[in-house]
């Protein structure tokens, strides 16, 4: 499996781009500011769309995304896998003909463009040859981890959590555990904000790294672009055994 990093920043500006993972050329795991990589071509493979959540910074593209697939060039659906409190989220402020269309009911419900699926935590859901599982989360809105499994190893990606009992656990259980992708998203002097909006600092992510069991490659994401060197200067002073998750890198697993 070939997971392609579009954008793993927690903001935009210059080569900052928000979250988009490309799994196998046709699964989309968020869909924030990292999906205009793309070609159009790229983006008419794209079968499937997983979401952790619906705050904008991992949706901001997905509207786009079927507005410029749809017609002539593609007749097929789009899968858009998340919880049903995201999916009520994105129906109501989203694509409610006010924001944006409703591509579940065109061009009409039958044979619409937009296909709207619950995966709920725990569930496992096959796309790309790909097992991902939705993993518990912790956010200020319903949100969701996921672990791709290739049938080789295992990737987990956290989604926007300041970690819980409940993932760890999950995380704890995978086999063949390869990488897990970890967001941190504010420096420590910075804590106070981290813990309203339900983010990690380095000194959160240090607490919570303590609950992982196995060995992995782990990797740091959604650094708020203006603190991205100060935030990756306290983890290394922590001595926490991590990299930074870098825009346009492939990972294998």
């Amino acid at each position: 499996m070939r997971l392609r990093i579009l954008g793993c920043s927690g903001g935009i500006g210059g080569a900052n781009h928000t979250t988009a993972f490309l799994l196998n050329e046709s699964v989309l795991i968020d869909a924030g500011t990292g999906l205009q990589a793309l070609s159009l071509q790229e983006m008419l493979d794209i079968d499937h769309v997983f979401l952790t959540h619906a705050h904008f910074d991992h949706i901001a593209c997905l509207p786009m995304l079927i507005d410029s697939v749809i017609g002539l060039r593609r007749y097929r659906p789009l899968y858009l896998h998340a919880s049903t409190e995201t999916l009520a989220i994105l129906r109501e402020h989203v694509f409610n003909w006010r924001i944006w269309p409703d591509f579940s009911l065109l061009p009409d419900e039958s044979i619409a463009f937009l296909r709207y699926c619950p995966h709920e935590v725990g569930e496992t859901r096959e796309a790309a040859a790909c097992r991902i599982t939705a993993l518990p989360a912790r956010h200020t809105v319903p949100a969701v981890g996921f672990c791709l499994d290739s049938g080789n190893s295992s990737l987990v990606y956290s989604g926007d959590t300041v970690g819980c009992a409940d993932f760890w656990d999950a995380v704890n259980a995978i086999g063949g555990l390869s990488t897990l992708i970890i967001e941190t998203a504010f420096p420590d002097s910075e804590q106070g904000l981290a813990h309203a909006s339900k983010h990690l600092c380095p000194a959160t992510l240090q607490r919570e790294l303590a609950h992982l069991e196995r060995s992995a490659q782990i990797l740091i994401t959604h650094l708020k672009p203006a603190d991205s060197d100060l935030i990756m200067q306290e983890i290394a002073a922590a001595g926490l055994p991590v990299r930074r998750l870098l825009a346009g890198e492939t990972i294998e697993f």
